[in-house]
């Protein structure tokens, strides 16, 4: 089975800023969800465990699976998506005519804006991590668990899903959700 959930929260995510790579730490509330979901999903199996290496997703698998022997790998291909020079933009929607906003709004219109990523480039580097890493452990059934980000969760889902770029922001999660993919 294969497992995802989104990291807790953080103070860049409670003052509404684009992260992208931006690693920036869980705050007080993001571990308090991390231990609160270590509690309501106590009874799922996990074999091995696949984080990004920034560290507001490394810690939240760490909180999450304190209580249970399950290594934990990081990966750079499971980073978040750049978001170039827009990472730290407080409010984006408020900015009239703001280019990440089509990310969001009309995904099948983004482009990559300046030292951003594209979403082509988002699912061929996650598409070879499942490739690569995840489908050869499913095959050996193993129970998965990937702790990551909003858009790189997204293009996970959407791989498994098949979901159509236009409703790419459909897969998006609470954080510390814990959702089935397979």
């Amino acid at each position: 089975m294969l497992y995802i959930m989104r990291h807790g929260k953080t103070d860049w995510n409670a003052l509404h800023k684009l992260q992208g790579r931006t690693d920036i730490p869980l705050n007080e509330e993001g571990r308090m969800m991390a231990r609160k979901a270590a509690a309501e999903y106590g009874n799922q199996h996990f074999d091995i465990c696949y984080s990004s290496p920034l560290v507001r997703a490394k810690e939240t698998a760490e909180i999450f699976l304190a209580d249970k022997n399950v290594p934990i790998y990081t990966d750079e291909r499971l980073q978040e998506m750049s978001f170039g020079i827009y990472e730290g933009t407080e409010n984006s929607f408020s900015i009239k005519d703001c280019p990440i906003n089509v990310l969001f709004q009309k995904p099948e219109e983004y482009c990559a804006v300046e030292g951003g990523e594209s979403l082509e480039a988002l699912f061929q580097r996650t598409g070879a991590f499942i490739d690569e890493v995840i489908m050869p452990e499913l095959e050996q059934g193993k129970d998965i668990l990937i702790v990551g980000h909003g858009a790189m969760n997204c293009s996970i889902i959407a791989k498994f899903k098949g979901t159509p770029l236009n409703r790419f922001w459909d897969g998006m999660t609470g954080n510390c959700q814990l959702i089935k993919i397979l």
